[in-house]
């Protein structure tokens, strides 16, 4: 690679797209911290109202994976708790915050992926969200230290 000088006489070696990532994911960390926040807030939000009134969700049909809606508040509840904390690690650079804030976007696909009969178009929304977090934490490459 060619280097080239900078006015102070330091070297600059431009960065090639295979050590960087693609445009597309090299903001990508910092969205999905922020995507990760915003869903644990929403997925806190829908536990309140699953805990409060019994009479807000409905089940649309018969599934395997029926839990009572207390039940559904209290996974709603810690999951989004769980989310929001990752979230601000994420955005703050918390080191292990990036590899926690994968495993976490994949528990909360499952449990919307379960959560699909009370709130269907809802739960797509969330699961499509989960994946482009977990997409974008794993594609994005963090910047060295100058």
């Amino acid at each position: 690679m060619a280097q080239t000088a900078t006015p102070h006489g330091a070297h600059h070696t431009p960065r090639s797209k295979g050590q960087g990532g693609t445009a597309w994911a090299s903001g990508g960390a910092m969205f999905a911290g922020v995507l990760l926040f915003v869903d644990g807030v929403l997925a806190v939000l829908n536990g309140v109202v699953a805990l409060a009134r019994d009479n807000v969700f409905t089940l649309n049909g018969s599934y395997t994976y029926q839990f009572t809606l207390t039940s559904w508040g209290w996974i709603h509840l810690v999951v989004g708790a769980v989310l929001i904390l990752t979230g601000l690690g994420i955005i703050r650079g918390v080191p292990f915050a990036r590899a926690l804030g994968v495993g976490v976007a994949a528990i909360s696909v499952v449990a919307n992926f379960m959560w699909l009969p009370y709130q269907p178009v809802w739960a797509v929304i969330t699961i499509a969200i989960g994946v482009f977090v977990i997409w974008s934490l794993l594609t994005d490459r963090p910047r060295p230290a100058r």
